[in-house]
Parts: C-alpha cells; structure tokens; sequence
C-alpha cells in the first residue's frame, strides 16, 4: 500500500511537523521502508513489527514506512515492565523490533529465540497494512485491537465532517502508541496539517512552542487538565485554544465547571481504541452553554440503545451502547472479526431526543444492595451535585444484610463536613436503597494517568478503613476492669 508514502511525499510545508528534531522525520521513514521492501523480496509474509520507540519523529516515521510497506505493526508502550513484556512477546513472537532498550531486547530476544519465532496464525484479512493498537481488557492483560489505514482514515473523515473542517491541526501531549495520540497524528498528517508533539511536562514547565492556539485542537485526559487549572498562565494559554478535546477517563463536575468558569472551549468525548478513537463528542459551544454529555454522534458512525433482549430502546431510555461504526477494529490480534458490523460496549446510556449521548456508567460496574441494582454514577453524580462534596467514588463492600452495601469514599469541601449533612441532601434526590452506607472521607483519590480512579486501591482502603472501625467498636463494648 503505497498511499502513506504518498501523503508523505505530497507534504508541502517544511514546517508541519513540530518536534524535536523533526527535520529528519522524512528521511527515516524513506529509509526505513526502503529497508523493509528489501526483506520483503526475500520473504513470502511480511514481517511483524514491534514499534517502541521512545522518540516521537523516530516512532512516527518508522509507523509510517510499515504502513507504507505493508507490515503487521504492533505498537507498544517503551515504559512496559518485563511482565508487560512477557505477554507482547509470547503473543506477538516479532520477525523486527525497533525501540526497547537493549537490556529488555537481549533478555527477551535470549528468551523467546527471535531469530527463530515460533510459528503463529495470522489474520488473514484483505485489508492493506495490519495497525495492532495495545487496550487493556478487563483481566488486566494487554491486548490489541486491529485496525488498517482505512479504519484510521474513516476516524479522520468522520473527525473533520463534523466539525466542518478540511484541515486538522493538533497539538499532542499524548503518548503516540495510546489511539488518542496516533489519531491526532493521523488527523493532521492525512488532512496535509500541522502536528506540534510535546512532552506534557515540558508543557507543565511553561515550554511552549511559538503557535496560534486558536488555529489548534489539543487533547487531554482528566488529570492534565487539572493540573494545567492550577497554573495561571496555563489556564489563559488553553482558553486560546479552538478546541481542548477531553477524553480517556470521566471527567468530574468539579473540573468541568472550572473549565467552563475559564471559558476554555472544552470538548469531552467518547469512544475507546476499538473504533478508532471518539464516535461522540461534545461541541466547544455546547459545553460552554452548559451542556453535560458526551455529545452528538458523529457522522461515521452509529449508536443505537437496546435492551437485555437487544430491544431498540426511545430516548431517554437507558440501556446498553451498540456502536457501529466505518473506524471499528476488525477484532483482536490474532483473531480477526472480519464479520464484526457493530461492537456492544460495557458502557449504559440513553440518547435524548436532540441526538446527544449520555453515559450513566459500566455494566460491569453494577452493584446488587438488597435485591437492588445500583449503578455508583448515578450516585456519584447526585453527592458532586451537593457541592459540598469535591470528588467521590462509590463502591461496594461484602455485608452480611445487604449482599453488597454502597460505600462513598470522598474528598468533602470543607473538613468539618458531617456525613449526616450529606445524606440529608440526597434523601430527596436518590432512592434510599441508593444511599451509601459507609462513608470514608480522604484527602484524595488514587488515579491512574488517564484519570481513572484505582477502584482496586479503593477496595483496600474500605476494607481497612472498615475493619478498623469494627476493633474499635469492639474495644469500646468491652466492659471496663
């Protein structure tokens, strides 16, 4: 497939890449797939691509000569563990790595014989070059998602329809082997556009490039976003922006309304590495208005909410999200969905009658309290909705009574907020089987990078925090010698 070279060589501007030491960006992927279409004349597959590197123009550069050559690429996160490692390497079984530092390459290249790989079924899928984008399934194990250039290019198409452009400029702090920093490549490099690559924290530190924000979308999970809130002239910086596209992780009410309150033109969004980055995004003017959601569909796509027996629900009704979609993956490396039409995520929502999405929370995150099923973001939402709570995750913990019983473990405003105030100002909003319990407050949650609380951690900390609590009452009970 040579149209990746194609766009290459068909770039006009010598500055539309802006990194460091992006001038040699072209003259690596020219080599690169030289290099590669000579291994392929002595072979009869092609090979299959390890891409870790750690370099932003070598990563970009090598991705594009094994699209352009046709090459199975897998890509991969340079900072993975040796367990991490172990698993790319026992389902992969590379012919070519390029990053990795030599110490992890000798050790697993001794382990795992790659001048022999073992025999491994691969997809046998008519598409032109096989993009292996890592996702983090349920088990924790890595897997990864098959896209090609064109269901990348239909994530591009469907990007620019809706927001009426012909040309893409990104601003990227995003790691490039994650969808949501591949596709702001894509975006820019498939509509002949600037790409600025930064480290976020090089942009923590107030080390920004010489560009017109207004002309830019930038990307950020939760997390960056807050702590760019937290400085001054970062925040006014963002507020020039076209549009801060916001995903990866829910984002809490707090952050949005001081986003709102900056008048930053803030665009969350959903979607998630098996189509391609976003299929609904929240408008910059909508959420300026006020709106709250995940925004319209975009046009590439479709969403539709059904039932337990796949029944298409109205709107307003929640219900499971079935996405189809031009920019889906055709399944996970080596299985190939090639008959795969639409994916039903975990995720419940419903659709309103003006054609915005709404996400209510995870199937999987379900909690059964009493005979009850409770989803924690309905509950989450209502106790952010008192403002006297700054951040909460609501969990479960094994009783006795109740099966499951509802646990809130919470950031409160002000310390010397009582539960008792809390639970006063839910009994009008929530069911009473919906309230929480116990009640742990903490000085923070524990995130991930993306903004996603540790719920593993939370369950620790519950468990703890209750046990403690029971010695204590025990202590108290005993009568005094």
């Amino acid at each position: 497939m040579e149209q990746p070279l194609t766009y290459l060589q068909n770039l006009t501007q010598n500055n539309w890449l802006i990194a460091n030491n992006s001038h040699q960006f072209q003259t690596i992927a020219e080599k690169l797939y030289l290099e590669l279409t000579e291994i392929l004349k002595q072979r009869h597959t092609p090979p299959k691509i390890i891409l870790a590197e750690r370099e932003p123009v070598k990563f970009l550069a090598s991705f594009l000569a094994a699209c352009a050559a046709n090459c199975s690429i897998f890509l991969c996160n340079p900072d993975w563990g040796t367990q991490e490692w172990e698993q790319v390497f026992t389902l992969v079984q590379p012919d070519i790595i390029w990053g990795i530092d030599s110490s992890t390459h000798s050790a697993l290249n001794t382990q795992h014989g790659l001048n022999a790989p073992l025999p491994l079924t691969v997809p046998k899928i008519q598409h032109s070059a096989l993009i292996m984008i890592p996702t983090g399934g349920s088990s924790g194990k890595i897997k990864f998602a098959i896209h090609t250039w064109e269901t990348l290019t239909a994530s591009v198409q469907g990007f620019t329809e809706y927001f009426q452009l012909t040309q893409v400029n990104s601003f990227c702090v995003l790691p490039l082997y994650h969808v949501s920093g591949l596709m702001q490549f894509m975006r820019s490099f498939t509509t002949g556009s600037r790409l600025v690559i930064l480290p976020f924290k090089s942009l923590e530190y107030s080390q920004i490039p010489a560009i017109q924000a207004t002309e830019f979308f930038l990307s950020l999970v939760p997390t960056q976003l807050q702590r760019l809130l937290q400085n001054a002239e970062l925040t006014q910086w963002l507020a020039q922006f076209h549009t801060v596209m916001l995903g990866g992780a829910p984002a809490w009410q707090e952050l949005l309304e001081k986003a709102r309150f900056h008048n930053i033109r803030l665009a969350p969004t959903y979607g998630m590495t098996e189509t391609a980055s976003q299929i609904a995004t929240l408008k910059p003017d909508d959420f300026l208005q006020g709106k709250i959601n995940s925004g319209r569909i975009l046009p590439h796509a479709q969403v539709t909410i059904s039932n337990q027996q796949n029944e298409i629900l109205n709107p307003h009704k929640i219900g499971n999200i079935i996405i189809q979609t031009k920019s889906l993956a055709l399944g996970y490396y080596p299985h190939n969905g090639k008959n795969q039409d639409c994916l039903q995520v975990d995720d419940l929502g419903f659709l309103d009658t003006q054609g915005y999405l709404h996400i209510i929370g995870r199937n999987s995150d379900k909690i059964i309290t009493g005979g009850e099923n409770v989803y924690p973001a309905e509950i989450e939402a209502a106790i952010r909705a008192t403002q006297i709570i700054a951040d909460v995750c609501v969990i479960s913990v094994p009783d006795k009574h109740w099966g499951q019983a509802l646990t809130a473990i919470y950031i409160p405003q002000d310390v010397s907020t009582s539960t008792l105030e809390i639970t006063n100002l839910l009994k009008h909003k929530l069911s009473k089987f919906k309230i929480p319990k116990y009640w742990i407050p903490m000085e923070y949650l524990p995130r991930n990078s993306q903004g996603k609380v540790n719920r593993q951690a939370l369950q620790q900390i519950a468990a703890e925090f209750l046990q403690n609590n029971r010695e204590q009452a025990t202590v108290k009970k005993r009568p005094t010698p």
